[in-house]
């Protein structure tokens, strides 16, 4: 690969051909570099260059056939190609766009820092995708509707009240679904399972008719600290991103274009376009019960719900700051509750904020003991229950986030997340964690 840059100035398929042969050349020549961690640093500055190089030439190719490509890749629109499935056939179809399959299995099979990096393409093939408005609003349509997984599951859903899956047990009680976080070996941290199993959780209260409100809360955990209490969520699971198993289109972007989005405006199951919005969606309320505390994409979640209630010894925070990611929508959507410089704070200086405090009221609506969280949460139910509730949440979701501004926020953030899922910051924070972690495990096995 050389230097100059890719000149793209044909049709859609003359284009692709140029550009999967330039990617070739770089290809060929970063598989004559040694392995990302025996790289010297001459030789990460040759795999730095190739692979700018060819960013380039990827981004010259969206600007100008984005939207053609989409067309193919889904018959002209026709086609809903969930975002995982999106990215693999683009890969198929215009070879040096995204990466294989063969590529991110290799990517996957090593810790974080030691890969190539290759999520920066899908971030940037994603984002492009996004940023259109046909291409954008379709895939976002797409990853509202219900997963294969769900509907598989929904006749046993609908008939025994209950679905117990790897790190999610979802039980309806009345006419509530309660969706209860399990991955109690990792303080309900968010891993990839969790997250897959939130997206046929919520799907599965979604599409059952008895079910008229979800209620979201965390199960006991079995951490020394915590041991036997329920625990919302601590977040990613940063052991997991410096491992390099968060990968970013089944987790960082699916999530937010899944269960997240699917709890703020609804899954759609109605007709084809044509009707009222509200028409075409299946929309509840939500209710949240955080017990000890939310962090990370635990408040992310927060913010899509309609009833927060916290246990008054709880807390909640976005350690943004301390990560070095970007926490989801949590930069779009903690505005609305907070204000602009409360939303900094937490964003940028990593503030905590403490149920007793008098700013938790605007992330949460209840405050109570420990011992009342039970029955706050069955009122509710109740008060969530009324029927002009369903209509008044969709007005207002239309009202705060517009899907344009949701897509277009997220056409930014798949490109500013995959590039810092992989900067020298973060996976320094990562490194020094783990290290810190194994330390004290080690020294942990010498006392016993």
């Amino acid at each position: 690969m050389t230097a100059a840059p890719l000149l793209l100035d044909g049709g859609i398929e003359q284009d692709a051909t140029l550009l999967a042969t330039y990617v070739e050349e770089g290809e060929r020549q970063l598989a004559a570099l040694p392995p990302v961690p025996d790289r010297t640093p001459a030789d990460r500055n040759r795999a730095a260059a190739v692979h700018a190089a060819a960013r380039r030439a990827r981004r010259a190719f969206l600007a100008r056939h984005t939207e053609t490509a989409y067309g193919l890749l889904t018959g002209g629109l026709t086609r809903s190609v969930r975002l995982p499935d999106l990215v693999y056939e683009a890969a198929d179809r215009f070879p040096g766009l995204v990466p294989t399959r063969q590529q991110m299995a290799a990517e996957r099979a090593s810790v974080q820092a030691h890969k190539e990096g290759r999520e920066i393409d899908q971030g940037l093939f994603c984002g492009a995708v996004l940023r259109s408005p046909t291409a954008g609003r379709h895939l976002v349509e797409t990853m509202l509707r219900p997963t294969p997984r769900a509907l598989t599951l929904l006749d046993g859903f609908r008939a025994e009240g209950r679905a117990a899956l790897d790190t999610v047990l979802v039980t309806r009680r009345g006419s509530a679904a309660h969706v209860e976080f399990r991955n109690a070996e990792r303080l309900n941290a968010e891993d990839e399972r969790l997250i897959g199993d939130l997206d046929t959780a919520v799907d599965l209260a979604l599409l059952d008719d008895a079910v008229t409100v979800g209620v979201l809360r965390g199960g006991p955990v079995d951490h020394p600290k915590y041991r036997g209490r329920r625990v919302f969520s601590a977040g990613i699971d940063l052991t997991d991103l410096r491992d390099g198993r968060i990968p970013f289109v089944e987790f960082l972007l699916g999530r937010e274009l899944g269960y997240l989005h699917k709890i703020l405006r609804g899954l759609l199951t109605g007709p084809e376009p044509g009707g009222a919005w509200g028409e075409r969606v299946t929309s509840k309320p939500w209710i949240g019960a955080v017990d000890t505390f939310a962090i990370g994409g635990g408040m992310q979640l927060l913010l899509v719900l309609d009833h927060v209630i916290a246990g008054q010894d709880a807390y909640v925070s976005l350690p943004a700051a301390e990560e070095g990611i970007v926490p989801g929508l949590g930069n779009l959507r903690l505005t609305r509750h907070t204000g602009a410089r409360l939303a900094r704070q937490v964003v940028l200086g990593g503030r905590r904020i403490a149920a007793t405090d008098p700013e938790a009221r605007l992330v949460c609506d209840e405050i109570v003991p420990v011992h009342g969280m039970d029955e706050t949460v069955e009122r509710a139910v109740r008060a969530l229950s009324a029927p002009a509730v369903g209509a008044n949440r969709h007005m207002l979701a239309v009202a705060e986030e517009p899907l344009d501004l949701f897509r277009t926020y997220l056409a930014e953030f798949a490109v500013a997340q995959a590039q810092r899922a992989y900067a020298p910051d973060v996976l320094a924070k990562v490194e020094h964690r783990w290290q810190e972690r194994e330390r004290r495990r080690a020294a942990a096995r010498s006392r016993s």
